[in-house]
C-alpha cells in the first residue's frame, strides 16, 4: 500500500497577472508580489485588451477594464498602511461595524460636527 495520496493540485503562493488580448490570447506571468504585479500590469497594459491580478487565493483583486492600475495602487497602499496601523478601540452609539476612531460614519461625522 502506497504511503499516502498524491496531491491533485499545487500551490506555490505566487501572484499572477492575466494579459488577455482579442487577438493574441491569454499569456500569463508569476509574480512574487504585489509591487512586482503592478509593475508588470503597467509594461504590459497598453498592449492588451485587458490585465487582471490575481492573488493567493485565486481571486482577481484588479481588472484594468475597471480601473486604471495607478488609482488601484494607490488604494492598495493606502489598505495595505491602515492594516499595520494600531486603531483605537471606538464603540459606536449607532452601532455601525464600519466606524472607527480614524473613519468615522457618516452619523459620527454629523454629531461631531454639531458638537464643535
Amino acid at each position: 500500500m502506497p504511503g499516502g495520496l498524491d496531491p491533485t493540485e499545487e500551490y506555490d503562493g505566487s501572484i499572477r497577472v492575466r494579459l488577455l488580448d482579442d487577438t493574441g490570447g491569454t499569456d500569463e506571468i508569476v509574480c512574487s508580489s504585489y509591487y512586482e504585479a503592478i509593475d508588470a500590469v503597467k509594461e504590459h497594459q497598453h498592449d492588451v485588451t485587458a490585465a487582471k491580478i490575481i492573488d493567493r487565493d485565486d481571486d482577481v483583486v484588479f481588472t484594468s477594464v475597471d480601473t486604471r492600475i495607478e488609482d488601484w495602487a494607490a488604494e492598495w497602499e493606502h489598505a495595505k498602511r491602515s492594516l499595520s496601523v494600531t486603531v483605537e478601540a471606538y464603540d459606536c452609539p449607532y452601532d455601525n461595524i464600519a466606524c472607527f476612531a480614524d473613519d468615522l460614519c457618516v452619523q459620527c461625522k454629523m454629531d461631531k460636527v454639531q458638537n464643535e
